[in-house]
């Protein structure tokens, strides 16, 4: 009986994406695996950075104009904002420094009042301004 019962179909073998310690990933390769965690994770702090930055103007402003604020930033200033980013997450006395200036500066801005909103709001409207042109 068992010679003329069915035969059974074997499982075609898939090769599974996992590293030596069978932990699951995108492909078996752990640098392939790095690089695509690396960007997946640049993307999402990226559009997390950008949300939260447009909900922050868009309290005071428009959004039309919190998305030209944004739009309006030079080079320059992304350049710099990613260096004293960086500098400020590599180390701790890069943090300290970093951080003791913007305090040094928030307190500087308290201490000045209400001329500091006011040309801060120029800057920003100037810059609502020229996104326009």
């Amino acid at each position: 009986m068992a010679l003329f019962g069915k035969r059974r179909k074997k499982a075609k073998r898939t090769t599974q994406a996992t590293d030596e310690n069978g932990l699951p990933g995108f492909s078996p390769n752990p640098m392939t695996n790095l690089i695509l965690t690396d960007i997946a994770l640049r993307g999402v702090s990226r559009v997390a950075r950008r949300v939260t930055e447009q909900k922050m103007l868009s309290k005071r402003y428009s959004k039309e104009n919190a998305k030209k604020v944004m739009a309006g930033r030079s080079v320059g200033e992304t350049l710099l904002a990613a260096a004293v980013a960086r500098a400020a997450t590599r180390s701790v006395p890069g943090a300290v420094v970093i951080g003791g200036g913007l305090l040094a500066k928030a307190l500087y801005d308290r201490r000045k009042g209400h001329s500091s909103k006011i040309e801060g709001r120029k800057a920003l409207h100037k810059r609502i301004a020229e996104a326009e042109d």
